[in-house]
């Protein structure tokens, strides 16, 4: 039996964290919208625009060979720690919500005609419904949806008979960002495969709180982004199989994704630069190979373990608090808890907490569908990294019950 984790020891790391909000200790409980970043990847940042800033690829000077040394070594990092076959299957994106639409708009341009089909869940963010109804609307098509019951479980059974010879791509969430479920998603891809129909995998929930093997589940792609991982806002990375994307057409144009131009016709750069128009954010590429290090050190079995146990002390004592209601009891989830406190507004609970230092997130959390199906404006949700402790989920109880007497 593995040993109980107390404390990652490693809080020291996030400076952000020392300081006070309304005079209370900042307990940060809104890991799911963003994590903090440690030192090192802040340092990484500082010291690229100190010491090699320069545009890349296309410079003989030494500022601009040492920089793309770094960006694409970068890139290596991201292959490794993915396990990527090719490492000109990862793109440099600006997050898992260019990503998708990258997917939807390149994939659906390439296969997506009048009368097929694409495949999502009820438990999608925005981000991986919006661009497919787009391009859905574009080009004819239809988009359907594979439902949850109501303890935020995904009903994979209904899977088989709901991909038909017209679905051209199914796409879906690896952890919900609501419910904090975390879905079979090797099964899904083996069922999708069976039938001829590649998978798009949204991991930004899940690229920090558990090993991502792409090569071992097969997926066609997987799009996360690197502010949810203690990388940078801005960048994020878009793995696809090398077959699927020499068969796409570039996103955007202009900038490195060229061969040559001509006003009569333009050929287009190999991969993974086909995809890559425009000067790249090099600093925050750097921030994220320092995130992977950061996280790679401390291990990811490790941080799902620990993250683990503050679920499971959180929940022993929100299970106690009279009225409670939660949004997501799979089984399988990751540390995100999703509740409301019997008829009182979410956000005004989280006014409350925020003047007790504590930061959750309220609202529909970008997924409005799913507060449809609860008939419910949103929720309080807490979520957990790796800096927080049981000592702050105690404090957070604490301030809890004292919004519900406040409130009532």
């Amino acid at each position: 039996m593995k040993p109980i984790l107390t404390k990652m020891n490693n809080r020291s790391d996030f400076k952000i964290l020392d300081q006070k909000v309304h005079n209370r200790p900042l307990i940060y409980f809104d890991n799911a919208a963003t994590t903090q970043k440690p030192q090192i990847v802040i340092d990484a940042i500082t010291n690229y625009y100190e010491t090699i800033n320069s545009n890349i690829h296309r410079g003989v000077h030494s500022l601009s060979q040492l920089a793309t040394d770094q960006f694409e070594a970068a890139r290596r990092t991201v292959q490794t720690f993915i396990n990527a076959q090719h490492h000109h299957e990862v793109i440099f994106t600006r997050g898992t919500t260019e990503s998708i639409n990258l997917i939807a708009s390149s994939f659906g341009k390439a296969f997506l005609q009048s009368g097929d089909e694409v495949l999502i869940s009820e438990m999608e963010h925005h981000a991986n419904i919006v661009p497919w109804q787009m391009i859905c609307e574009e080009k004819g098509a239809k988009l359907k949806v594979i439902p949850f019951d109501f303890n935020g479980v995904l009903q994979v059974e209904l899977l088989e008979q709901m991909i038909t010879s017209k679905t051209k791509i199914v796409a879906i969430t690896h952890i919900s960002n609501v419910l904090g479920t975390i879905n079979p998603i090797k099964k899904i891809i083996e069922v999708a495969h069976s039938k001829g129909v590649p998978v798009m995998i949204d991991g930004a929930q899940a690229i920090s709180h558990e090993k991502v093997d792409v090569q071992a589940l097969d997926c066609d792609f997987y799009c996360f982004s690197g502010h949810k991982m203690y990388a940078p806002m801005g960048i994020g990375v878009m793995y696809g199989k090398e077959e699927w994307l020499n068969k796409m057409p570039p996103y955007q144009g202009g900038g490195e994704m060229i061969s040559q131009v001509t006003f009569e016709k333009t050929t287009y750069n190999e991969l993974p630069f086909k995809f890559e128009a425009g000067t790249p954010s090099v600093g925050d590429v750097l921030g994220l190979m320092k995130a992977i290090e950061y996280i790679n050190h401390i291990g990811i079995e490790q941080i799902a373990q620990y993250e683990h146990e503050l679920l499971d002390y959180a929940m022993a004592q929100l299970h106690e608090i009279p009225d409670i209601q939660f949004y997501g009891l799979s089984p399988q989830k990751v540390a995100v808890i999703s509740f409301n406190l019997g008829k009182i507004h979410p956000y005004d609970v989280g006014v409350i907490l925020d003047h007790q230092g504590i930061a959750v997130r309220t609202g529909h959390h970008c997924a409005q569908p799913i507060m449809q199906k609860y008939q419910i404006p949103g929720t309080v949700r807490a979520s957990f990294a790796l800096y927080n402790t049981k000592e702050e989920i105690d404090a957070f109880i604490k301030a809890l019950l004292q919004a519900k007497k406040m409130l009532e």
